[in-house]
């Protein structure tokens, strides 16, 4: 085994001597978001908006802290509170965030929360998605000439005691099967072959799928999948990419049920339009997003944006990860 050598500016917190530490999978996460993510590129986004010390007041938190600590609360779905906690608790988010609880002071929860609302006061989402995306074409994972769109709706409270005594006004309720919802939908446009999202909208979940069709392409499509949700959208579909052929699926009705021919049809567009499920997997299963974090459509949507490029590094993780370490290699 390798000699660890003791570096005088490291406190006795962070000095090496726990030599039986186990590496856990959240250590292993961790560590390659360090590597993938462009941390750089989101620190010059939010920089012109961050408080410079200049001033009296409290000293303001290292950047790159923030940024991190924002992502942390996606992966692992924290509330501000638990993210204090875990600074507190985790060596592996120690060792992410370059904190040393020997001499450094850690962001408390409202300081966490400040940040989160400084992003969302200068509606700096859209920008990190589409500097993610960017970071991703660089390394060979892009936007091509086909988009898959759907719709999930992410939960929100349905109990009416609160100051209130009602229930959020700007979420709405939909149907699925025999099942109603109550909350927000979450409108996507995926690449079909590599399934990032590029498109996102947020509605109240009443907003059926094909209202905001066109929001949801980015005009250089050759074609668009969907379910049978966007069944005759061929204007809305021209509208939004003039080129764009539609192979959204057909919908058959009482009077005009489908051929057999339009269902082998039909079960053809869903296996490649089931991509769309991938995402909406990592979303809610692997990122715990089932319900809304806040009141109100635009906090959510703010959010939603810095969620997709979660999901979006997260479905080719390995592959950036390979990428980036080949390129330092050479």
């Amino acid at each position: 085994m390798a000699k660890r050598e003791y570096d005088p500016q490291r406190t006795l917190a962070t000095a090496g001597f726990d030599v039986m530490r186990k590496s856990t999978r959240r250590h292993r996460f961790l560590q390659m978001m360090d590597k993938i993510m462009p941390w750089q590129e989101l620190i010059d986004i939010v920089k012109p908006f961050y408080p410079n010390n200049e001033g009296p007041g409290r000293p303001a938190k290292p950047l790159i802290w923030m940024l991190k600590l924002y992502f942390l609360q996606i992966w692992y779905a924290l509330s501000d509170s638990l993210t204090e906690e875990l600074m507190h608790d985790s060596h592996a988010v120690q060792q992410f965030l370059g904190l040393d609880l020997g001499k450094d002071a850690p962001p408390d929860e409202t300081t966490i929360c400040r940040f989160r609302q400084l992003l969302e006061d200068h509606g700096l989402g859209p920008k990190i998605l589409e500097l993610v995306n960017r970071h991703l074409a660089k390394y060979g994972v892009g936007v091509h000439r086909g988009t898959i769109v759907d719709a999930t709706v992410i939960e929100a409270p349905t109990s009416t005691k609160n100051q209130s005594k009602s229930r959020d006004p700007e979420m709405g309720s939909t149907k699925k099967g025999n099942q109603w919802h109550f909350g927000a939908k979450v409108h996507v446009g995926v690449d079909s072959r590599t399934k990032v999202i590029h498109s996102l909208v947020v509605t109240p979940a009443n907003v059926h799928d094909s209202q905001v069709l066109p929001e949801l392409l980015h005009g250089g499509e050759t074609r668009v999948l969907g379910d049978k949700a966007f069944a005759g959208q061929k204007r809305a579909i021209r509208e939004g990419a003039p080129r764009a052929r539609d192979y959204t699926e057909r919908k058959g009705s009482r009077h005009r049920p489908l051929s057999e021919r339009e269902k082998q049809k039909n079960r053809w567009k869903a296996r490649f339009r089931s991509r769309v499920e991938h995402v909406f997997g990592v979303m809610k299963h692997v990122f715990g997003w089932r319900k809304v974090r806040f009141k109100g459509i635009y906090k959510n949507l703010q959010y939603a944006y810095a969620v997709a490029a979660c999901v979006n590094i997260y479905l080719h993780r390995h592959v950036l990860f390979r990428r980036i370490q080949a390129i330092k290699a050479t």
